[in-house]
């Protein structure tokens, strides 16, 4: 391939940063900081809920904040995508740590770092928009359901050393152990929950009436993160009552007060190949995650629409990275995301900032988190889960074709009962299977009406598209012309494409129509089938007096 061919294949590495921190205003700057400071508090709670869950350390979720958050928004194709852990990563990794353990998991996730990046360099960001909407509620419902089964065993306070991967097999195990809830635990996630639910997201104070203590109050409430509330009060009622529950000092010994030192992954060919699922799981649930996030984020504000192809490229350099630094898979992430939005972040240095707090936070106040109980994280979690799932979808399955219902409901179970992998390979291969199936229902092949024909000639319209699940509509045509047909005009005018299935059928019909002593002529052709025809020599093969442009010249007394 010569080098400028390559050169324009590939996707330049232009960060967004480059261009969007330039002529920025004062007043913006400060509306950025201000936005990543609150997004790196509202990140403290889920980065270390996320990483729990997942079943590694909770520090191992912050420092994914930090690094990969970090240069997700200094080199992604956003403005104001903000990088992380991510819920819909939970199941995901908590399988591959119980199967392959954690030194394979950060294996994996850096190679699937070097394979998102390449698909932004060979410009494939576009084609994460190509899965159908009904797959993407499928699986993202089904890792909903299987995030708030997850939590129910610190929810619930039962003591189960380790939860299995399996949803059936943690269906029967939390059965087992339902005797011995912890019902101090249990209030604990009920309050927690309870807490982030009611807490006021947004508040806008009425016009034209005199402000009392308790408008004051709840416009300072909706500055505060719910999460972080009810972090701190459990904290705080834990330790002052002395509960008897499981908080992360006495399961994981407490966080440690800084950054990690840099450690390659024993990496070989054997365990790269054992981890090519993990490894391609990983990358297809970043890619398409952190691309419907920018999407999401392009539509909540004005700003200039994101690159794919960079982000992808960004989301690859912060997943081979952090994993060297004890972090696990990092995408975009749209709760923080539109946190971001709606506190007026407008550049990547929103992203940066609220890496940078994470950091200060974890150098300052680690020690705090010891006493953290996990029953709060599961009552936020559970929040987490139930606004991760798009549940109205289901009702509204009777508004759809059968496709649709059976895509939707088939990817969550799968996803649920098997995983995300089997979910996605299924859920493609059938909507590829009903598209075809649908697109060859849609290939007509009908007697014309356009124009008078002479006698011994018949004009038959080809509409639609002749690709290889439409061929056998074609195949028929002989056997439903009228008697007496000496000689068949394919009036193509309306054969909007054609690929090289379809072209052998065309040229079987001619041998089939020689046999019988009939010609087969083709006119209008339009410029894609007539591409191909021309380039395979077919057209070449029927020779000018059997290809017309037009249909009245087929049809005029020369054109026999």
């Amino acid at each position: 391939m010569p080098l400028a061919t390559l050169r324009a294949a590939l996707q330049p590495f232009r960060p967004r940063a480059l261009t969007a921190l330039k002529g920025v205003s004062r007043e913006q700057l400060v509306a950025d900081i201000g936005a990543g400071l609150t997004v790196g508090i509202v990140a403290l709670p889920l980065a270390m809920a996320f990483a729990i869950a997942s079943g590694v350390k909770p520090e191992a979720g912050l420092f994914t904040a930090i690094i990969a958050g970090f240069l997700i928004s200094a080199l992604g194709g956003s403005n104001v995508q903000i990088g992380g852990p991510a819920g819909a990563f939970i199941v995901i990794v908590y399988g591959i740590v119980d199967r392959y353990g954690l030194a394979n998991l950060l294996i994996a996730t850096s190679l699937a770092g070097v394979l998102l990046f390449a698909m932004g360099l060979f410009k494939l960001g576009a084609l994460v928009r190509f899965i159908p909407v009904s797959i993407v509620i499928g699986f993202t419902n089904g890792i909903a359901v299987l995030i708030g089964l997850s939590q129910f065993k610190d929810a619930l306070g039962l003591p189960i050393a380790k939860m299995p991967g399996d949803f059936f097999a943690q269906l029967r195990t939390l059965g087992q152990h339902l005797g011995q809830i912890n019902p101090w635990a249990l209030a604990l996630t009920g309050g927690c929950l309870a807490l982030v639910v009611v807490w006021p997201k947004s508040y806008t104070m009425p016009v034209g009436v005199r402000l009392g203590w308790h408008h004051r109050l709840r416009r300072v409430a909706a500055h505060l993160p719910g999460t972080v509330v009810a972090l701190v009060g459990a904290t705080l009622i834990t330790r002052g009552l002395h509960l008897p529950v499981e908080t992360i000092g006495s399961r994981f010994g407490g966080i440690p007060q800084g950054l990690p030192g840099f450690e390659l992954p024993a990496l070989s060919w054997d365990s790269a190949k054992q981890l090519f699922i993990p490894t391609v799981t990983i990358a297809l649930l970043g890619s398409i995650e952190s691309l419907l996030c920018a999407r999401v984020a392009d539509n909540t504000a004005d700003i200039p629409r994101h690159d794919p192809n960079q982000e992808l490229m960004a989301q690859g350099v912060a997943n081979f990275v952090s994993p060297f630094f004890g972090g696990i898979p990092a995408t975009g992430t749209i709760a923080r995301t539109v946190t971001n939005v709606r506190a007026g972040g407008r550049t990547p240095l929103a992203g940066i900032v609220h890496a940078a707090t994470l950091l200060l936070i974890v150098l300052v106040a680690a020690p705090l988190a010891a006493g953290i109980p996990l029953a709060a994280m599961a009552g936020i979690l559970l929040f987490v889960a139930w606004n991760m799932g798009e549940w109205r979808e289901f009702a509204r399955l009777r508004n759809f074709r059968w496709p649709y219902r059976l895509l939707l409901v088939g990817t969550f179970v799968l996803t649920v009962v098997f995983d995300l992998t089997v979910a996605v390979e299924v859920g493609l291969v059938s909507a590829c299977a009903f598209f075809i199936v649908r697109m060859g229902s849609l290939f007509q092949v009908r007697p014309s009406t356009a124009a008078q024909t002479p006698a011994g000639v018949a004009v038959v319209e080809l509409y639609g598209a002749l690709f290889f699940g439409a061929v056998d509509k074609l195949e028929d045509l002989p056997a439903r012309l009228p008697e007496g047909t000496q000689r068949v005009v394919l009036d193509l005018h309306r054969l909007v494409a054609m690929d090289t299935s379809g072209l052998e059928a065309l040229h079987q019909l001619r041998q089939t129509l020689q046999r019988r002593g009939i010609t087969m002529d083709l006119a209008r052709a339009a410029e894609a089938p007539l591409s191909l025809l021309e380039r395979s020599g077919f057209a070449e093969e029927l020779g000018p007096q059997h290809l017309w442009p037009t249909l009245e010249a087929a049809l005029a007394p020369t054109g026999s």
